[in-house]
């Protein structure tokens, strides 16, 4: 397994207004690998994958202090184009978000919003991304129709398609099952699993089950500080840190 450094934090810290909700955090991310970051609800792990793709910077009075580098260039760069950067670093959100339109223009949406018109390299990246995303056999024939008449699972595996449709370089998954039910879920495990192989993937999840499950590296998070990060398996049973063992083993949080 490759282990070039894909994306690094260096002393990250995050405010809304003069509230600091992410404190020195440093991490990194190798790639084609799946991390997954875990830790109480309000802990900064939202927050946290949310400003490496700069969706953060959508809101107002917020500010970032240290480093974020992709490929080992600084993603905060003013002169950086920030729709590239999310061209690269792919988002899939907690709720299935697709557009009121239908399946085939939900996964080509990206495509031409970045310029594409070529129909048949459209409908071939569509056709890829959603045999990427496990869905393919089950809307080929419904290609046409609204995407809001799928379900939930099938929803959020048409917005990771969408999200892969540009060819982005990193997935960043903001609790992608927390609405959906145990199938749906393993689908979406299934998934994360095949689709580390292409690519980088970071994952926010409530469930220490999942992230045990479907991730290399685990980083917990607590109040705002990244308090450690191993490799899965050692992470959830070799803590180094006493904070992380009893949110492991559910003392608190």
């Amino acid at each position: 397994m490759s282990q070039t450094v894909k994306m690094e934090a260096r002393n990250l810290n995050f405010y809304y207004g003069s509230f600091r909700a992410l404190e020195d955090v440093s991490l990194l991310f190798l790639e084609g690998q799946v991390t997954s970051l875990i830790g109480p609800s309000g802990c900064g792990k939202s927050t946290f994958i949310r400003c490496l793709n700069r969706m953060n910077d959508l809101i107002p009075g917020t500010r970032v202090e240290g480093a974020l580098t992709l490929d080992g260039e600084n993603v905060y760069d003013a002169k950086l184009d920030v729709v590239e950067l999310r061209r690269r670093v792919g988002m899939v959100f907690q709720k299935p978000n697709p557009f009121p339109k239908s399946v085939f223009e939900n996964v080509a949406y990206g495509l031409r919003v970045n310029g594409i018109k070529d129909k048949n390299y459209i409908a071939e990246r569509v056709e890829t991304s959603l045999k990427s995303a496990a869905l393919w056999e089950e809307v080929k024939d419904r290609l046409h129709q609204s995407a809001l008449g799928l379900s939930g699972g099938q929803q959020q595996r048409l917005c990771i398609a969408r999200a892969m449709a540009v060819e982005p370089e990193i997935l960043l998954m903001d609790e992608p099952c927390s609405a959906l039910d145990p199938i749906a879920t393993q689908k979406i495990e299934e998934l994360i699993f095949e689709l580390k192989a292409t690519y980088t993937i970071i994952i926010v999840t409530h469930s220490m089950q999942q992230a045990a499950r479907v991730s290399d590296m685990t980083a917990f998070f607590y109040m705002g500080r990244l308090i450690e990060t191993d490799k899965t398996e050692t992470l959830f049973t070799r803590p180094r840190n006493k904070q992380t063992e009893d949110y492991i083993t559910g003392r608190f949080g």
